[in-house]
């Protein structure tokens, strides 16, 4: 046999980048999917503990999130915030953020209330929110901020916007906040949804993307064997015989 050339040595090369590529990103959709199954295990868990009180919200964020709470308190009027490019069932529109100072402590919560369309005319508007007056009670799921979109620059001042900080949003608005947020739950008739995603329900999506890279690797893994291995040898063996 002769020695192999630089062009073989170059789609080895190639072939074996590309096959661990597909490999490396077939395991990250596998270990994706693998996360988001125990998140919804620990939701889960936490969803079936007795709910907490205005009292008991002090305590390690991450030991709180995913709790359930029945909080009382009066809306901040005037901090209202809406988080722009926020989808529910597929449509994009605002999340909407309203701070709760709890009855008994003055602890401040910021409460992802639910989801509003937006104005697709007025890109500017911001849609009327019921906020009552006086003391309410919510029942809510404890929960990490809402998680950050990308922006170009320093998010601008208003109403309406792309992220929140709740460093940024405490100082802003001079409020005592606590470091955990609140989903609430339920209908309270003020026209806001709240079917909130799961975050185990497009576990087969990554499975699905998981299958195709590893399909991919594969494919190049066949191809290779048999147009640098196989069919070479086949070539030299008729050749020899002929």
């Amino acid at each position: 046999m002769s020695k192999p050339s630089r062009h073989f040595w170059w789609i080895t090369l190639a072939t074996a980048l590309v096959v661990t590529a597909g490999v490396a990103l077939g395991l990250w959709q596998l270990d994706r999917a693998d996360q988001k199954l125990r998140l919804a295990a620990s939701i889960a868990r936490q969803g079936e503990q007795a709910p907490l009180g205005n009292e008991a919200l002090r305590g390690d964020p991450p030991s709180l999130w995913h709790r359930h709470a029945l909080v009382r308190g009066e809306w901040v009027t005037g901090a209202t915030v809406f988080l722009d490019n926020r989808q529910m069932n597929g449509r994009p529109g605002f999340f909407v953020l309203t701070p709760l100072r709890l009855l008994g402590s003055g602890d401040v919560l910021l409460v992802q209330r639910g989801w509003v369309v937006r104005n697709f005319v007025d890109r500017t508007q911001v849609p009327e929110v019921p906020t009552p007056a006086g003391t309410v009670t919510l029942s809510v799921r404890l929960a990490p901020p809402p998680p950050k979109l990308y922006e170009l620059g320093a998010g601008e001042p208003g109403p309406i916007r792309q992220n929140t900080d709740l460093d940024a949003y405490a100082r802003e608005f001079q409020l005592p906040l606590l470091p955990v947020t609140a989903v609430q739950l339920g209908d309270t008739a003020d026209g806001l949804s709240r079917n909130w995603p799961q975050p185990a329900t497009d576990v087969h999506k990554h499975h699905g993307y998981a299958f195709q890279w590893f399909g991919l690797s594969t494919l190049f893994t066949l191809l290779y064997v048999w147009f640098q291995i196989i069919a070479p040898r086949r070539r030299a063996r008729t050749h020899g015989r002929g």
